[in-house]
């Protein structure tokens, strides 16, 4: 077989591994090695290629930002702001029909500024959001649809782990990607809140036969700020700083995880035992995620060295393919295997092997990154995997609501989701406008 040949069944059985429940890393490294040595013939290459990818991966020192992000995130969480910023949004809508949807949307915005996880944001909404809105008759669909869809924000509103991964893939600023995840993010809080006062109007059978009560009274104002001065600072420090050029990423994220830990101690949110649980939990997300970064610069090297990126170009130039077909093959592949696989798995599978067309069309890997983020995302909402539907259903742990109804509720949001997608590979400008 030609190294070509062997790269394209390479994809094929990382696909199939990761399908079948193989870790990921593993899946991408050991196809990747094997591979590597199938083409060559000489197993001293396949492990020179190993030493490469881990020589000039995760050494670097952009990578600085996995850890920091992460602590600042699970102190974030610990400190309870999640909960504070919801709280102060719920009663800010308490008289809008939707009002306890659009406040979950909101806060799951900012929650996802300072954290970062999609996963996190699953899992703390469905404790304070789902019960507030069964309590005042909300259509237990629509209750777990709408966690389901704003927590999805949490990995294109920047920090984001996935913005990171994407970064080192094609080797783009994590600045720039963070940058460039603000608009799209916003956007998509603003059509989701669209699409929920639309829900109210025109379809109150889905928001449910929703009551309303006299006993969310207005909050104090005194007491509005004692909830969002922290996390509002957190945004400040962190996006703010690397807008404006003061923090590199690095910096930023030591800053906001210095921060977060300021608050939880001043809001007595931490105990000691607390912050050693916070130091393993950090070192255990970022052991994975360095050694998945490892593994996907593996593979990246396994594609070059069988010149498949390079290859596919070529096919889809000999088929004189424009811009809008690339992206409608591109999107719906991204779909489905989003609906296979989790977000990382589908970004470094994919990209990889679209890189170098994309650069060719003299479009903007920035811009690139985004979308595939949101293209990826979407499986989050989608069957058979749907991850953060399982989070949902497995954080409430209520026989009432099924799976189904967690994947039925989230299915108007991804929906939306694909719109927003579609307006930011239409409209570019969205996404890196404020690069500059």
């Amino acid at each position: 077989m030609s190294p070509v040949e062997i790269g394209a069944i390479s994809v094929v059985a990382i696909v199939a591994l990761v399908y079948l429940g193989v870790y990921i890393p593993i899946a991408l490294g050991m196809v990747s090695f094997v591979s590597i040595w199938v083409i060559s013939g000489k197993s001293i290459l396949a492990f020179n290629f190993l030493k490469i990818a881990v020589g000039d991966s995760v050494t670097e020192y952009a990578f600085a930002t996995v850890p920091l992000f992460t602590v600042m995130g699970l102190l974030v969480s610990r400190a309870g702001l999640g909960t504070d910023i919801y709280t102060v949004m719920n009663r800010g809508f308490r008289h809008v029909t939707g009002g306890i949807g659009i406040a979950t949307v909101g806060a799951n915005a900012v929650f996802a500024a300072v954290t970062g996880s999609s996963i996190a944001s699953a899992s703390v909404f469905s404790r304070i959001s789902v019960p507030e809105m069964q309590r005042y008759n909300y259509n237990p669909r629509f209750a777990v649809g709408v966690v389901a869809g704003s927590s999805v924000l949490g990995m294109i509103i920047p920090p984001s782990a996935m913005l990171i991964i994407y970064s080192f893939v094609t080797e783009q600023s994590v600045g720039e990607m963070f940058i460039a995840g603000i608009i799209p993010g916003i956007i998509l809080t603003i059509a989701y809140i669209i699409g929920i006062v639309l829900v109210g109007r025109f379809w109150r059978s889905f928001l449910g036969d929703v009551k309303f009560s006299d006993d969310m009274r207005p909050m104090p104002v005194r007491e509005i700020l004692d909830k969002t001065v922290p996390i509002v600072s957190l945004i400040l420090i962190v996006l703010g700083g690397i807008y404006t050029g003061w923090l590199t990423p690095v910096e930023a994220g030591a800053a906001g995880a210095l921060a977060a830990l300021v608050f939880a101690v001043l809001r007595r949110k931490i105990s000691w035992r607390d912050l050693w649980k916070t130091a393993i939990e950090t070192g255990h997300i970022t052991a994975s995620i360095l050694f998945l970064i490892t593994m996907a610069s593996l593979y990246s090297r396994m594609l070059g060295y069988a010149g498949l990126p390079n290859e596919l170009h070529q096919a889809l130039q000999s088929y004189n393919l424009g811009f809008f077909e690339v992206m409608v093959i591109y999107v719906l592949l991204m779909l489905f295997l989003g609906t296979l696989l989790d977000t990382a798995s589908v970004i470094l599978i994919v990209v990889p092997l679209f890189i170098a067309l994309i650069e060719s069309m003299g479009l903007s890997l920035v811009w690139f990154g985004i979308v595939t983020v949101i293209g990826a995302e979407i499986g989050l909402l989608t069957p058979p995997l749907g991850i953060s539907c399982f989070v949902i259903k497995a954080t409430l742990n209520d026989p009432d609501i099924t799976l189904k109804d967690v994947f039925y509720g989230a299915f108007p949001f991804a929906v939306i989701m694909l719109c927003v997608l579609v307006l930011i590979i239409r409209y570019p400008v969205l996404s890196i406008g404020l690069l500059g």
